[in-house]
């Protein structure tokens, strides 16, 4: 596969911030046209695998009652616990399970690689990891948030499918120009989602099972607005990419995620070019909240 030149290796930005995206981009002509690298486990240091200890301990002691039951079944999955696991061994166990793998990355990727690779049922995953003052908040993805928040869900067939599917779906949409409505449903899923289980909602997006604040903050406080998942609602609302969200999108079930993404998206384009768009923590007429216990 051919190497990007200096001048493509660009970075990308989703959502507002202040502060500009990070990642070393150039790795010496290493990153792939796919925006792909290698891991290079070998130069993690002592202290980058005790952040990642630190994090996983921290994390996993707070999951239970917070996260969903699919996410805690497969968390195990992701193999050593004390130090940042390699690659090549998460996808010996991921690709039994759901034909997925994960890939490398530099940090954030353009849209229509990042929708690539997800067709291709390739995740990719930023390697490099926080520094030790940014142990308790960090705004773009990370190592630990990667693995520890998305990987985990990879092994449940339904939702590993509805990645694909989406993938799929964004490259369609970015030929269409409708890359930000396709990528807001991501992020309210994806990244950010809520599934009702029968003993209470649960989270199972990556940006709340990997964050000990955000995991409180989405399934016990009574800040945020929660309301149920559709398409036309969720790819409407604006979000932010550093503080915690004001609007989580619950679902019932991996197979109501899926079945979403099943018909043609264009009219639904269509209808958001005539639509404004939403503030986050806005609740619109007739919208009623979901209360949690």
């Amino acid at each position: 596969m051919d190497t990007l030149t200096a001048a493509s290796v660009t970075p990308a930005v989703y959502g507002e911030s202040e502060r500009p995206p990070r990642g070393d981009y150039s790795r010496g002509g290493a990153v792939q046209a796919d925006y792909t690298c290698p891991q290079n486990w070998a130069s993690y240091t002592a202290a980058d695998h005790d952040t990642y200890r630190r994090l996983y301990e921290r994390q996993a002691a707070q999951l239970p009652g917070l996260a969903c039951d699919a996410f805690i079944a497969s968390l195990p999955s992701l193999g050593a616990k004390d130090r940042i696991p390699r690659f090549e061994e998460i996808n010996e166990r991921l690709y039994k399970a759901t034909r997925w793998e994960i890939v490398a990355v530099p940090g954030l990727i353009p849209e229509e690689p990042f929708f690539s690779l997800l067709a291709n049922r390739r995740f990719p995953v930023t390697d490099w990891i926080r520094k030790p003052e940014e142990f308790d908040y960090i705004v773009e993805p990370d190592v630990f948030h990667d693995l520890f928040g998305h990987v985990p869900m990879l092994f449940d067939p339904t939702f590993a499918d509805y990645v694909q599917r989406y993938g799929e779906g964004g490259l369609k949409a970015h030929s269409l120009e409708a890359g930000e409505d396709l990528a807001r449903l991501y992020w309210y899923t994806v990244e950010f989602g809520l599934i009702r289980q029968a003993d209470g909602l649960r989270a199972y997006g990556a940006g709340i099972l990997s964050s000990v604040g955000e995991l409180q903050h989405a399934a016990r406080s009574r800040e945020p607005r929660r309301i149920p998942l559709t398409l036309l609602r969720a790819m409407r609302s604006r979000y932010k990419i550093d503080s915690y969200q004001s609007t989580y999108f619950v679902i019932d079930s991996f197979s109501q995620l899926f079945d979403m993404t099943a018909p043609d998206f264009t009219p639904l384009y269509q209808q958001l070019a005539a639509l404004p768009d939403i503030d986050p923590g806005v609740l619109l007429p007739g919208e009623v909240e979901i209360a949690i216990d």
